[in-house]
């Protein structure tokens, strides 16, 4: 392989380069760079409103970027129109021709490009068996679940064997088993493929269930990007672990660094101690500390924590699997803390004393929004 062909195949599946897009004074999408992996299933991920369908269309060349660059396989497309992208794109209602058959809406594209009969019907046949809807081809959408409708929209994209796939909320129609379920098929069939998925949702659990990596955007602006595990596990803003699953946020004053952790005082004359990661934890600092529910637990007489504090438990939500208790500390403060349900059955229940325990690297100091 020569030195060019080397550069072009480590080349970045999409490369965005300070991009910028105003409506009028409105920013939608603020200075955005960032580099998807070839290969990648990789999901923009937040609230309505935080600019992550715009950056989805900047990709497909649905809008035009205001400022910066944006490259599809090391190819500058910022300006070219999106028939010449090479991109395949499903949507949230799937976008099926109701009047087509099956077969029909799966060739579509092929036959805007001008691709022969024989050619465009081995193409189809392959991309329904792909989907696992050999059979179906004479069917109407009307004829077929929700799920069955997602699957065709999905054989469309791909049977034009595209550079790119992109996916606008493309589960967000169907109720939360199915949606389950096809997470799994889709996630399955990205890998099958190998190709580049950019993945639309609001939806943290689809985020983290199906992502290589995920992108937190808010206001326009692309606030942390890591693997799920990382932006579960290390948020870096109050917004990123409010965001993303449930957090417990104890608000304080950073009192001393020792030995690689911070000392942060807290409410009710409590110490708490977090391991330092990449916040510098300025002595004399305001501090906010998230705490994932789960990462706390109830003690029991003479168990070992890095930090404890004292509380009463004043309620509980049964989850099925787990157990999900309120606990008030005596600051005022309340914790959610997640467990199984044999500690309620121990006698920690509704009005119970408890000391509660965490280790310092299961905190997290946040950097300020």
């Amino acid at each position: 392989m020569t030195d060019q062909a080397q550069s072009r195949s480590n080349e970045p599946s999409v490369r965005f380069t300070g991009i910028n897009k105003f409506y009028g004074d409105v920013a939608a999408v603020r200075d955005l760079t960032l580099d998807v992996a070839e290969g990648e299933f990789f999901s923009l991920l937040g609230p309505s409103g935080s600019g992550k369908t715009t950056t989805l269309r900047l990709i497909a060349g649905f809008e035009t970027a205001s400022s910066g660059q944006l490259a599809i396989k090391g190819r500058d497309v910022t300006q070219t129109p999106p028939h010449k992208r090479d991109i395949g794109m499903v949507f949230q209602n799937y976008a099926l021709f109701p009047h087509k058959t099956v077969e029909q809406n799966v060739a579509f594209g092929l036959r805007m490009r001008g691709i022969g009969r024989e050619e465009t019907a081995q193409r189809v046949r392959d991309a329904l068996a792909l989907v696992e809807l050999s059979g179906y081809g004479d069917r109407r959408p009307s004829q077929l679940s929700g799920g069955q409708q997602q699957r065709v929209a999905l054989a469309r994209a791909v049977v034009i064997r595209p550079r790119l796939l992109l996916a606008d909320e493309p589960l967000g129609a169907l109720d939360r088993k199915l949606r389950q379920t096809m997470q799994f098929e889709l996630r399955a069939f990205q890998r099958t493929v190998g190709i580049t998925m950019v993945y639309v949702t609001h939806d943290q659990e689809e985020a983290l269930t199906m992502s290589d990596r995920i992108g937190i955007m808010h206001d326009g602006a692309l606030v942390q990007v890591g693997t799920p595990r990382e932006i579960y596990d290390r948020p870096r803003s109050r917004f990123v672990a409010d965001f993303i699953g449930t957090s417990n946020f104890l608000e304080g004053r950073v009192e001393s660094q020792d030995r690689g952790e911070v000392i942060v005082a807290i409410p009710g004359d409590v110490r708490v101690r977090v391991a330092r990661h990449e916040s510098d934890g300025e002595t004399g600092a305001t501090a906010t500390i998230a705490l994932r529910p789960e990462k706390i637990r109830i003690l029991a007489d003479g168990e070992h924590a890095d930090n404890r504090v004292d509380g009463q438990i004043n309620g509980q939500t049964f989850l099925g699997e787990s157990l999900l208790s309120k606990v008030q500390l005596k600051s005022g403060q309340e914790l959610l803390v997640r467990h199984d349900d044999a500690v309620s059955r121990s006698g920690f229940g509704v009005g119970a004393l408890v000391v509660l325990g965490w280790n310092a690297d299961d905190g997290v100091l946040l950097a300020s929004d």
